[in-house]
């Protein structure tokens, strides 16, 4: 029997400075190449994942905004799936853009969803305290010792005020942002307008 939760998503996330430290390459070889580097920090990062910087094929730092919408999901991970190494998929109808992921390792009750300025969505979550004494906010020093994100770009046409978000089974997200019908009217009318001339 599956179980299915809605989460919640924010929309007033203020926090200045967040993200603003880039994970590169190189760090996130060293990470995983720790000993005794904890399972789950293999499981979030690993190929494959949502918040794998190398889900798209090249590294990609998924701390800055990826304009997911404007790829085809059955190219971008083309060789990721035939090799059986990620379920995670996105598509768009005439109603909404829905991205599906599978989260391992990461469990619901850490899972976060922010819409930044109604034009960047964000997954997150912290998996690791921070000691005494560090940065206030976990996201704004090298986050990735302590969490994971996933920041994408929303299409122009999302309607940010209606997006919902569910969890099956503790384990698969769902995150469904509807299209605005307003939007294509106004895109016509603008085009549409004459010219004047002088």
């Amino acid at each position: 029997m599956s179980s299915c939760i809605k989460l919640e998503v924010q929309t007033d996330d203020q926090t200045p400075q967040k993200w603003c430290i880039s994970l590169h390459e190189d760090v996130l070889k060293r990470l995983l190449s720790q000993q005794g580097s904890p399972i789950t920090m293999h499981k979030v990062f690993g190929e494959g994942s949502l918040f794998s910087p190398l889900l798209f094929g090249k590294f990609f730092d998924p701390s800055d905004a990826f304009p997911l919408w404007d790829f085809d999901s059955d190219t971008l991970l083309y060789n990721l799936r035939n090799s059986g190494k990620t379920t995670v998929d996105w598509f768009h109808t005439d109603q909404a853009y829905v991205l599906k992921a599978p989260l391992p390792g990461v469990g619901k009750t850490n899972i976060q969803i922010q819409v930044e300025k109604g034009k960047i969505m964000e997954i997150s979550g912290q998996v690791k305290q921070q000691r005494e004494g560090k940065a206030k906010d976990w996201r704004s020093c090298n986050w990735w010792l302590y969490g994971y994100v996933r920041r994408l770009e929303l299409p122009e046409d999302a309607d940010c005020r209606k997006i919902e978000a569910f969890l099956t089974n503790g384990v698969v997200l769902e995150i469904r942002i509807p299209r605005n019908p307003l939007y294509f009217g106004t895109l016509e009318m603008k085009i549409q307008q004459p010219k004047i001339s002088e």
